[in-house]
């Protein structure tokens, strides 16, 4: 599962990562180039996938502390933003320190795309990447999501119009390898993405019938680099720093979107930045390094919307901090009633802030897990993948709110 060291590329012998990764080489001098996004330079070649109540400001602005890369917001609807729906708004909204600035948005709509995206860049937006990997049930039922790209022609509309429209601002576009199996979609919708503009496309290698279960395909992320002359995103399984490095020399890929991996564990963009310069990372922090930053968290959750919200949020933070600890289990069922900052700082007080970070939290699956599902299209939509209708577009207020709520990054 991991290569031989070759000349200017070392291990250290006292490496703190799972089993796994234990005699994967650092980055060589050169060996990986920056990820190219249209005027774009990215590097590490590291992209934080886009994730529902996870990559808010709050979030990003930690992540970004501990690292670099490219930090995508929580995905936001066209119609929402342009509808000037207040949680949207939110959502979309960024700060003078974050530049890049990143926008993952959902739509079905051409019209409603190229609009939404004249807006964003009128607004100073500098990245915009349509998710077309969404696999909830309420998304695809109305043919969205990672229905779309069973319809080229009707994905190619969507993303033409948003190319059409960004004026030199990189248009990505994110997939799943199809609705499962049979189809596959993945191959057509890196042929689309590239014939309509887009600057990349991202694989995340597993169906919208497998949500998160199973192993990612690498398989499929080097199929799709080996097709394509944009640049290829590999998504799926990034779990450690060097779970990137394996990825990009398995697949040939440009850059890595990490998900679940950096959830309770921001320092992950740190450590990925390290490798990618040829630096061994540090261990984990302890417990006591875990609590500040999880009090960190918190702190900047309560400035961007509020301490009763924030709070709200972090009860499932908690979880993911501090997930292996000695009595964690009894710590998180205590931490999931917080409702003040006063609260969560009562609750971590007494903790051994000196034990260390356990292995065997290094690679457990923090957030979205567990089975496979039969996905949900409308009636008939697998009988013509040629039709380039946009589906129906929900119109009630109180019924697009709970959509919005409902979608995911894919």
């Amino acid at each position: 599962m991991s290569e031989p060291a070759t000349d200017g590329q070392r291990i250290a012998a006292n490496r703190w990562s799972s089993e796994f990764n234990r005699d994967v080489p650092l980055a060589a001098a050169a060996e990986f180039a920056p990820l190219a996004l249209g005027p774009l330079r990215v590097w590490p070649p590291v992209v934080l996938a886009p994730m529902a109540g996870v990559t808010n400001y709050a979030f990003r602005s930690l992540a970004r502390e501990f690292g670099a890369g490219l930090y995508v917001s929580e995905m936001i609807t066209a119609r929402g933003y342009l509808s000037g729906n207040r949680v949207t708004t939110l959502l979309a909204s960024s700060h003078a320190d974050e530049k890049p600035r990143s926008i993952q948005v959902y739509t079905s709509d051409p019209n409603d795309a190229g609009a939404m995206v004249a807006r964003l860049v009128d607004d100073g937006v500098d990245h915009i990447d349509l998710n077309l990997g969404c696999p909830v049930r309420k998304v695809t039922s109305h043919g969205g999501g990672s229905a779309i790209p069973v319809k080229p022609r009707l994905m190619a509309r969507i993303v033409g119009a948003m190319v059409a429209n960004a004026r030199g601002v990189p248009i990505t576009v994110k997939v799943r390898k199809g609705i499962d199996d049979e189809p596959s979609t993945y191959r057509d919708a890196g042929r689309v993405a590239e014939e309509q503009g887009a600057s990349a496309i991202g694989l995340h290698a597993r169906t919208a019938q497998q949500l998160y279960a199973g192993e990612a395909d690498w398989d499929a992320i080097a199929d799709l680099k080996s097709r394509v002359t944009i640049p290829v995103l590999g998504n799926g399984d990034i779990w450690e720093a060097w779970d990137a490095l394996r990825m990009m020399r398995a697949t040939r890929c440009d850059g890595v979107i990490v998900g679940r991996g950096c959830l309770g564990k921001p320092w992950l963009f740190r450590d990925l930045a390290r490798v990618f310069d040829g630096v061994e990372p540090d261990a984990p922090p302890d417990l006591g390094g875990v609590v500040d930053v999880m009090l960190d968290h918190a702190r900047r959750l309560s400035e961007c919307f509020g301490e009763p919200t924030a709070m709200r949020q972090m009860r499932k933070w908690t979880g993911w901090y501090t997930k292996g600890f000695r009595g964690s289990a009894v710590l998180r069922q205590a931490l999931s009633r917080i409702e003040t900052l006063a609260d969560l700082e009562r609750g971590v007080a007494e903790l051994d802030r000196d034990e260390a970070f356990p292995a065997s939290a290094l690679r457990v699956t923090r957030g979205k897990r567990g089975a496979q599902q039969r996905v949900s299209l409308p009636h008939g939509y697998l009988e013509n993948r040629d039709d380039d209708t946009p589906p129906c577009e929900l119109v009630d207020a109180a019924e697009a709110e709970a959509f919005e709520s409902s979608l995911d990054g894919g």
